[in-house]
């Protein structure tokens, strides 16, 4: 149980690691974060470790593989970024976010290190270096059996490629960061496939062909063990249930059949097959199927999919870039029955705008845009413009603060189901944090209406 004291000094860490060289800005390079985890004694590397890279679906797929090593009775440690409402999310330790005792403890341990690194460098620890540092410090003090690290951005140059991992996972890869990552796929793909380790288990999603083969190319130069979605693992039947779906899978060991997964979407089947193929590479043989069953009927994926609201029904999923926007608009048309759906988007503002938009145009009846708490928010009046061009005038709507987005479009909805014999919804989407400002939001409007 969180105490006060604790609580405030929760807050004054975190706006000590954001004064740091901000999340979004990044200088490619794996120097400080080396220099950090040499002096603090190289814990990354008290633990075996899982790494997830890829563009879509790394924390979906981290939860699914922690859910199987907890089951398997492994002491479980999870980073993942970004996080929905606490940045204690991005810490887990056997499935719960960290304790701010525990992060205050591990804060303390790094603090004067932090600073010496500083001190020695043109360009400080960012905050994403400094919070993987921390993870790797709590998982090597609690300890655990397994690290599951998902990566931040990229790959090679990413602050989590300092591990020596076991497993890495290479979700499906697609257009993001391209600032950082470069402007083609292949470019991407370059970066990304740098966290492939030396005869290390490498689990591929399905992919581009392009893609598959710049991945290919760097699992023989590293001499590392490739096991490929749709060759030596896949999905081999899903269907849709109420509250998710059942799936079986071909794993790389052995069939696993009628796994109820509580989650939505295509996506995350085969995010589950991923997950099942990853623990498999790690443990070497074949899970007993009860075990995954039992693991897959407790996961959850906060802000991805997620139902936050009944009458009307309200959605939450945070789609940021195209591919992702494309998994929910497919989701949406082949797994639920809306008359209409009334879509509240605030996106970030280095995002791709117009793909987002074309993506989920086909399945959004009206769209009201906004933008979240984020610095990085795009303003109303950008993505107003840009939204005008693909829906048309008369289907976009704009209010200045996500609150008033959210109300606005549960009341036109609310109206809409009074007088028609559909159902209608609302679906809030657009980036990591307008999918955790909305969940604070809806709790709030949940509580009003319960008293």
């Amino acid at each position: 149980m969180a105490t006060p004291e604790d609580l405030e000094v929760i807050k004054v860490i975190e706006t000590a690691l954001m004064k740091r060289w901000p999340e979004n800005k990044i200088e490619p390079s794996l120097d400080r974060i080396s220099a950090l985890i040499d002096a603090l004694g190289s814990p990354q590397l008290s633990f075996p470790t899982v790494h997830i890279g890829g563009t879509n679906g790394k924390t979906s797929t981290s939860r699914m593989v922690d859910a199987l090593f907890s089951e398997l009775e492994y002491r479980t440690g999870r980073f993942t970024s970004p996080h929905l409402e606490s940045f204690l999310e991005r810490i887990s330790i056997k499935g719960e976010s960290i304790s701010p005792a525990e992060l205050i403890a591990t804060y303390n341990d790094i603090a004067l290190y932090l600073d010496l690194i500083d001190s020695r460098s043109d360009t400080p620890i960012s905050y994403f270096e400094a919070i993987t540092a921390m993870a790797f410090v709590a998982f090597a003090e609690h300890p655990v059996d397994i690290g599951i690290i998902e990566v931040g951005m990229g790959g090679d140059w990413d602050a989590t490629n300092v591990v020596q991992s076991a497993v890495s996972v290479l979700m499906p890869i697609g257009l993001d960061h391209m600032e950082y990552l470069g402007e083609t796929v292949e470019e991407i793909a370059q970066t990304k496939s740098g966290i492939i380790k030396p005869e290390s288990h490498v689990v591929l999603a399905a992919q581009e062909p392009e893609v598959a083969r710049i991945l290919l190319e760097k699992v023989v130069e590293k001499s590392a063990i490739p096991y490929r979605e749709g060759i030596e693992f896949s999905l081999i039947r899903r269907d849709i249930a109420v509250g998710g779906q059942l799936i079986s899978v071909q794993g790389i060991h052995g069939e696993y059949t009628e796994i109820y997964l509580p989650l939505h979407g295509a996506h995350q089947a085969n995010n589950a097959a991923i997950a099942i193929a990853t623990v498999e590479a790690f443990v070497g043989v074949k899970l007993d199927e009860e075990l995954v069953r039992s693991a897959f009927a407790k996961v959850t994926s906060p802000g991805r999919l997620e139902i936050l609201h009944r009458d009307p029904t309200v959605i939450v999923d945070a789609a940021h870039n195209p591919h992702g926007a494309t998994a929910l608009a497919e989701t949406l048309r082949s797994e639920f029955d809306f008359e209409s759906i009334f879509c509240v988007l605030g996106i970030l503002g280095e995002k791709d705008v117009k793909g987002v938009l074309k993506a989920l145009e086909p399945v959004v009846d009206r769209l009201v845009v906004t933008k979240s708490e984020s610095p990085r928010a795009l303003a109303v009046s950008q993505l107003f413009e840009e939204a005008v061009q693909v829906f048309g005038s008369e289907r976009v709507y704009k209010e200045e603060d996500l609150n008033s987005a959210i109300t606005y479009a549960m009341e036109q909805v609310t109206l809409i189901n009074q007088v028609s014999d559909g159902v209608s919804a609302v679906v809030i989407t657009g980036s990591v944090v307008t999918a955790g400002s909305a969940r604070v939001i809806l709790r709030k409007i949940g509580r009003s209406e319960e008293k």
